[in-house]
């Protein structure tokens, strides 16, 4: 029972699902039918009820908008749309009216707006104007120190001829010997220098110093031909070439008779100069009277300190050096520790014709000949093979004559050369003649070993070298005591090469500037006159500016890129009028006070500089202490954030601007972009626009109105050493070359220029590069690829000091402007070589800009492969001029204080982006 009940109850269930199924089934397609074919049927019925009768209207076709108004009831709507439309119509148009009223109205706003900044950045300069006005007012109420007129010239109304002679001839010196009357501070120190025809034995002097001594008197600075206003008279009385012929008392008759010898001879100088290594005394026995000499040879009866001069000999008579065959100062150490070579024709003792016991001799009998000792020693030396020495006592051909008691030359001078190249060291021994303070075969090695780079080492500190009282020997040269002569070994070995290396480069700074040539010798001979007689050193030239007439009137737009500064102003723009930097201001301090730099570092004591920057700086009290003149220090000298910052240029050094030089050729479109980028730029004094094309500017171009003048120059050749020319319209000190195609923001500009006045004897720029040493050719290569090290900084966008135009134009070696002509590349890199050189410190990057092209100007020439091989040779061609690579490494860049620094709200940076 319950199995049968159980089947029939499973069963039940099952037919359920099955009808089910069949239920949902019909459902799905009925919906099917309904969904498909009653629209399709729907559409054929509708198209065949238009296709019934083609005559009448269709019921679904479209109708116009008039049949539709046919329609009674449709009628009203119709109306009513035409009269909203007309509606919609006269909307539309007084949106468009009111729309172009509120543009107007917007533009008047945003000219408003305008005017209103530019109110108050006029009212803002000039209050800047009217502070910087009382604040020169109040200098010049508190200024305590009159300004000075120049000197009354001095000139004697009659000769002294009663002036009586000193006492002895050694006892002259300039207090009793020499006229100051004729030399005013402010006369210029004129020298005449007598016709040769005035003396007859002027027919005794070597011809090659008689051409080389006139055609020097000829371009020099000093030489009038007025004797009447002269200030020094000067006489050339040798070297003669044969003194037989010639008698003392002649000589001494002639000179008695010169036309201005006053009797005793006040105010002159005789000039003995020497070819040879022994030169004739000429001047030992004869009365000079109150005359200065200026020869290689003087015994101490006859040499007066401070009065005579013992001059460098004249060994390039006519013909300048070649710095090309110098050898390089690098390596340091060369083959021979030392080398000498000579031999003595006479001893101290046969010239004394006596021998004293050493006792004797240091009791100051006579002299103590050490020369046997200095023989022994050296020789044992040789022997010991320590080091390689080259010591040669007796020469191999016939030597050169000398004078008694003196170490003779051996050989011609080229072999004495080839040694003497070879060598880190070279003796120099005195003579045994403790009475020859000097003499012309020391002053010939001492030239030859200058010259090629060897450190001169003298044995005997009795000898006066040449200009003794100028030049500080001890930088160039060793004089040891001859009783030193055994430790001189063991000094020579002790001395690093970062020592030898500085002495070498001092000796061939001291041999090109004061014996290298016949121009150089008179002008050192006549600088010495003039350093002790206190007369400042004849300014150095101005380059004239040819300025080219050009037309102003077109307002410069602003550069958005220039405006983005932030919320900082970046200075007052000092426009009515732009001041110049003073000029001269340490005429007299820098010829009495810095005779030591002036004479022993470059350039040397020829020129006087308007300003240099290695004038001496106050402390910074002195400023609020009665020597305040033209400085503006950083909130009255509280100090202060951004906006007391950009209110004045603050710094060490008073008040100045700076000068924008531009070289430029035949780009006037990239050239006009550039200059009117720098308008409104504060602290601009003047723009100079060195126009390096043959062919003038356009007619019809119109030069930007940028606030301060615009000078454009005109040069006489297409040369880029045309662009560090010292111009004589550059008024500043500083100077910021730019190339036209240069973008630089104001803010960047501004910071530089801050960045230089704090570093004004370096280069101070944005774009670097460096020096890089390949190893496989040993030379050097010119790199631009992005570093942690650089050397350089390109000055087509950088500033530097004025004073270095000078020396690149004037003083700079001329082999290397000319390689910048050949080129017409590299004297980007010519100035790098000469700052560096002169300061031996690297120049200085200031932010992270390592370009500075504008975008959309030409491509330049740098990107041509050939500009870079030539700037490989260029480095490689200036260190073989200097003799060493100048150019310094440098692992920093320099971005101002507040630079990523957190600050109050209340306070502002210096700068917003550097």
């Amino acid at each position: 029972m319950l199995r049968n009940g159980g089947v029939g109850n499973v069963g039940q269930p099952c037919m359920l699902r099955w009808s089910n199924r069949i239920r949902l089934t019909w459902l799905s397609f009925t919906l099917f039918i309904i969904l498909v074919f009653f629209p399709l049927i729907a559409h054929y019925y509708l198209t065949t009820i238009d296709n019934l009768d083609d005559s009448g209207p269709r019921i679904f076709e479209p109708r116009s908008g008039n049949a539709l108004c046919e329609v009674k009831h449709v009628q009203d709507l119709c109306r009513i749309r035409e009269s909203v439309s007309e509606e919609l119509l006269q909307l539309e148009a007084k949106r468009q009216e009111l729309n172009s009223e509120i543009a107007k109205l917007n533009l008047k706003i945003e000219s408003c707006k305008k005017s209103i900044e530019n109110a108050k950045q006029d009212l803002l300069q000039l209050k800047n104007v009217i502070s910087q006005t009382e604040h020169s007012y109040k200098e010049l109420v508190a200024q305590n120190q009159p300004k000075l007129s120049l000197p009354i010239r001095l000139l004697p109304e009659k000769d002294e001829t009663n002036f009586p002679l000193p006492k002895s001839p050694n006892s002259c010196r300039l207090y009793s010997c020499f006229d100051y009357s004729r030399c005013p501070l402010t006369s210029g120190f004129p020298v005449y220098i007598y016709p040769l025809d005035l003396y007859q034995f002027s027919s005794f002097i070597d011809p090659l110093i008689k051409q080389a001594f006139q055609a020097t008197a000829r371009t020099n600075v000093y030489v009038t031909n007025n004797p009447h206003v002269a200030c020094v008279y000067v006489v050339l009385v040798g070297e003669v070439q044969d003194s037989s012929g010639l008698k003392s008392i002649e000589i001494e008759k002639q000179l008695h008779s010169l036309p201005y010898w006053r009797s005793d001879g006040h105010n002159h100088l005789l000039i003995n100069l020497s070819r040879r290594s022994q030169t004739q005394n000429l001047l030992y026995n004869i009365s000079t009277g109150r005359a200065m000499v200026a020869q290689s040879t003087f015994y101490d009866v006859q040499y007066r300190p401070g009065f005579d001069i013992i001059p460098s000999p004249l060994i390039h008579a006519m013909s300048e050096p070649n710095f090309l065959e110098i050898p390089p100062q690098v390596p340091v150490k060369r083959k021979y520790l030392f080398s000498f070579q000579g031999e003595k024709l006479e001893s101290l003792m046969s010239s004394l014709q006596e021998a004293r016991s050493f006792e004797e001799e240091i009791e100051g009998n006579a002299p103590a000949d050490y020369d046997d000792r200095i023989i022994a020693t050296l020789k044992a030396v040789q022997d010991s093979k320590l080091d390689l020495v080259l010591v040669e006592f007796t020469c191999k051909n016939q030597p050169r004559p000398a004078l008694p008691t003196e170490w003779a030359l051996c050989g011609e001078r080229d072999d004495r050369l080839e040694l003497l190249k070879l060598s880190s060291f070279v003796l120099i021994i005195t003579p045994g003649n403790a009475h020859l303070v000097a003499s012309a075969g020391c002053s010939m090695r001492l030239f030859e070993a200058l010259e090629v780079g060897a450190i001169p080492v003298i044995l005997g500190e009795h000898v006066q070298l040449p200009y003794h009282d100028m030049i500080h020997w001890s930088e160039a040269a060793l004089v040891v005591p001859k009783p030193r002569i055994t430790e001189l070994h063991f000094l020579l070995r002790s001395i690093s090469d970062s020592d030898l290396l500085n002495m070498r480069r001092q000796g061939r700074f001291l041999w090109e500037t004061y014996f290298s040539t016949s121009d150089n010798v008179l002008s050192t001979i006549l600088s010495t006159v003039r350093t002790r007689i206190q007369i400042p050193a004849a300014p150095i030239a101005e380059e004239p500016s040819k300025e080219i007439p050009h037309k102003t009137g077109k307002a410069a737009g602003t550069d958005p890129n220039m405006a983005d500064t932030g919320d900082l102003d970046l200075g007052p723009v000092e426009t009515e009028p732009p001041y110049a930097s003073p000029k001269y201001l340490r005429n007299f301090t820098v010829t009495v006070r810095d005779t030591y730099r002036a004479w022993n570092a470059a350039p040397g004591p020829f020129h006087l500089f308007p300003h240099t920057p290695l004038d001496p700086t106050l402390p910074s009290e002195a400023k609020f202490l009665g020597s305040g003149t033209g400085f503006r220090p950083i909130g009255g000298g509280a100090g202060g954030s951004g906006k007391e910052f950009q209110a004045a240029l603050g710094g060490n050094v008073p008040r100045e601007q700076f000068t924008v030089v531009m070289l430029t050729y035949e780009r006037e479109e990239v050239l006009m972009n550039s200059l009117e980028r720098l308008n409104g730029l504060p602290y601009l004094n003047k723009v100079i626009v060195v126009w390096n094309s043959p062919k003038p500017p356009s007619e019809d171009l119109v030069w930007p109105e940028i606030g301060v003048p615009i000078v454009v120059v005109h040069t006489d050749k297409n040369s880029l050493n045309n662009r560090f020319l010292p111009w004589d319209t550059i008024e500043t000190e500083a100077i910021l070359s730019i190339d036209d195609d240069a973008h630089l923001r104001h803010d960047e500009i501004m910071f530089g220029f801050r960045v230089w006045r704090e570093a004004r004897d370096r280069i101070v720029g944005f774009p670097g590069r460096y020096h890089a040493w390949d190893m496989n050719h040993q030379s050097w290569l010119y790199n631009s690829n992005y570093s942690c090290e650089l050397s350089m900084v390109l000055t087509g966008a950088a500033f530097f000091h004025k004073y270095y135009a000078y020396l690149y134009s004037y003083v700079m070696p001329q082999a290397i402007r000319d390689m910048v002509d050949e080129y017409i590349n590299c004297e980007d890199i010519a100035m790098n070589f000469l700052v560096s050189h002169i300061t031996r410190k690297p120049p200085i990057k200031v932010t992270s800009r390592w370009t500075f092209r504008c975008p959309g100007c030409p491509q330049a020439l740098s990107h041509d492969d050939s500009h870079f091989h030539e700037r490989h040779k260029c480095i490689n061609f200036f260190v073989k001029v200097y003799g060493y690579m100048p150019l310094l490494y440098t692992q920093f860049r320099v971005d101002s204080v507040l630079f990523k620094t957190r600050l109050p709200h209340d306070k502002t940076k210096c700068f917003k982006f550097i």
